[in-house]
């Protein structure tokens, strides 16, 4: 298992920066990061994509052909189309993800900036988004590219991930660590 996942991550850094070379060359890194945002919020909010991403039953042309009609109806750019496109043709589908994540994290560090993926159970208002941005730039120094995602089974509270750091403040994790505490005492 982690032998399939390092070689994913190989996998996913290679393809990730050759988009980044070509998308610098064009000048288009900002265009090309939106689209992979708008992918990957894609991929979040549908289980059929999810599955086609990672299904060996699902034959390349038919996996390109999905591919191709997806980019096209989310106005994806050409050099984004094309891309996924070869992923496709080369059935590297499953590494759409890493490879999104590889991507926007080398365009954040070419940039000096920090990504962090906050995770709430409802959507953050601005003030709070800013004031969460604020004292992350003050914990970590240098400017915060914020993603961020719902989970309403986190009932309350964040999960921010900053690099390999992560603070589980939801309720949910408070709610199962005191389950597991009051198993010790009975």
């Amino acid at each position: 298992m982690a032998a399939e996942s390092s070689s994913t991550a190989g996998v996913a850094d290679r393809y990730a920066m050759a988009l980044y070379e070509l998308a610098a060359a064009d000048g288009r890194l900002d265009v090309i990061a939106n689209d992979l945002r708008q992918v990957r919020q894609l991929i979040a909010g549908s289980e059929d994509l999810r599955r086609l991403l990672r299904s060996p039953v699902v034959g390349r042309d038919d996996q390109g052909k999905a591919i191709a009609a997806l980019a096209g109806r989310a106005g994806l750019n050409d050099l984004t189309r094309r891309f996924l496109g070869v992923l496709a043709r080369n059935r590297r589908l499953a590494a759409v993800p890493s490879v999104i994540d590889t991507f926007l994290a080398q365009l954040a560090m070419a940039r000096g900036e920090t990504a962090a993926e906050v995770v709430s159970a409802r959507e953050l208002t601005e003030t709070q988004t800013e004031g969460l941005r604020a004292a992350l730039k003050k914990a970590v120094g240098g400017d915060i590219v914020l993603s961020r995602r719902i989970d309403p089974a986190l009932l309350g509270g964040l999960v921010v991930k900053v690099g390999s750091r992560m603070v589980d403040s939801s309720l949910r994790t408070k709610l199962q660590q005191l389950r597991l505490t009051m198993k010790g005492i009975g």
